[in-house]
């Protein structure tokens, strides 16, 4: 039996004059009380009609848009972790603006409106700022295009969040370092980011069905691609040699499956332990198409195990290979080697 799914509903314990305890659910829009309990007949008629009031009270505002935007297809293929946050964001744009009517987004200052409010939280947290407006600008621009609304404000907006990571590959040093000070849950994501060019969220959740012995084979979360990537002989060796605790290749120390914020808290103080700053679990994936690419890998054939189109390979390309000394040396190698080169190699200077 498949049970019914009820989002947006608040779940409060309240203490009785008797000293008993008592669990009631309310509707978080319209903060309606619903009866009965999840499961029961009631329950699911209340949240219905508090559904329904809700949806004809905000038809003609932001807030009627989010919640269309939030029951399409187009947010269901979201990734999980993707729709997780961009719910939290919609929130944030339901508190400020849940109000505002449609109308008010054919006025040309309704952007300078919401780049206001963006950047009021930029002083704070730039990033979590530009988030807010992207979510907003991914309503918008979905309702326009179902004729919704008439005009998007946001169709465009100049982003305050600057990180430029062009340089930020692990070195071998670095990658030492955090091998000698990390535990050997952390050592095995390690190699498997660097030998895979994977995500983190997609690692944590590898199992061993992935694994056949020669290839890794999965959908990547964010995207939904499906990736097979063949096994290094360094990468066979360590799994193979793994035991299987569990349906999950990596565990943390307690023999358990990675809780993502468990993960990033271990990986942290690995990485402080290490003396290793200013890199991310992430920029393995950008190593691993730096590596991928110094060993002569076409765009093609990194795309391929890392799983992006080949329309953005070119751009991962210019971003990681910015500053790698190995590409240069193989370069000026083949210009000093090379018999087109030669009359160039041959010229010094002569004294007048």
């Amino acid at each position: 039996m498949v049970r019914a799914s009820f989002p947006g509903v608040n779940r409060v314990t309240k203490t009785l004059a008797s000293g008993a305890k008592r669990v009631y659910y309310y509707h978080r829009a319209t903060n309606r009380r619903l009866a009965g309990k999840p499961g029961d007949v009631s329950f699911a008629t209340s949240y219905t009609e508090a559904e329904a009031s809700f949806t004809q009270r905000d038809r003609n505002t932001l807030a009627g848009l989010l919640r269309q935007y939030s029951n399409s297809l187009k947010f269901d293929r979201l990734a999980t972790s993707t729709k997780s946050d961009r719910r939290r964001l919609m929130r944030k744009i339901e508190d400020k603006f849940g109000t505002m009517p449609l109308a008010a987004l054919e006025d040309r200052r309704v952007k300078s409106i919401f780049l206001d409010w963006r950047d009021e939280t930029a002083r704070r947290a730039p990033r979590e700022a530009d988030n807010r407006l992207a979510t907003l600008q991914a309503v918008l621009s979905w309702s326009y295009d179902r004729g919704l609304i008439e005009k998007n404000p946001l169709e465009s907006f100049e982003r305050v969040y600057n990180s430029d990571r062009a340089d930020k590959i692990w070195l071998p040093s670095d990658i030492e370092r955090f091998m000698s000070k990390a535990s050997i849950g952390l050592q095995r994501a390690l190699i498997l980011a660097l030998h895979t060019g994977q995500r983190q969220g997609d690692l944590l959740k590898l199992s061993w069905s992935n694994y056949d012995g020669q290839y890794i084979r999965l959908r990547q979360g964010k995207g939904n691609v499906l990736v097979e990537i063949p096994c290094t002989k360094a990468l066979r060796a360590m799994l193979d040699n793994m035991p299987r605790e569990a349906a999950t290749v990596l565990l943390s120390a307690s023999g358990q499956p990675w809780k993502s914020k468990n993960f990033q808290h271990r990986w942290k103080d690995a990485m402080v332990a290490a003396k290793i700053e200013d890199l991310h679990f992430h920029d393995l994936r950008g190593t691993a198409v730096t590596m991928l690419a110094e060993a002569g890998c076409t765009a093609p054939q990194i795309a391929a195990i890392t799983g992006h189109s080949l329309r953005h390979v070119s751009g991962i390309l210019d971003k990681y290979l910015a500053k790698t000394r190995t590409l240069a040396d193989q370069a000026m190698s083949k210009f000093e080697n090379a018999q087109g080169t030669e009359f160039a190699n041959q010229l010094q200077t002569k004294a007048q």
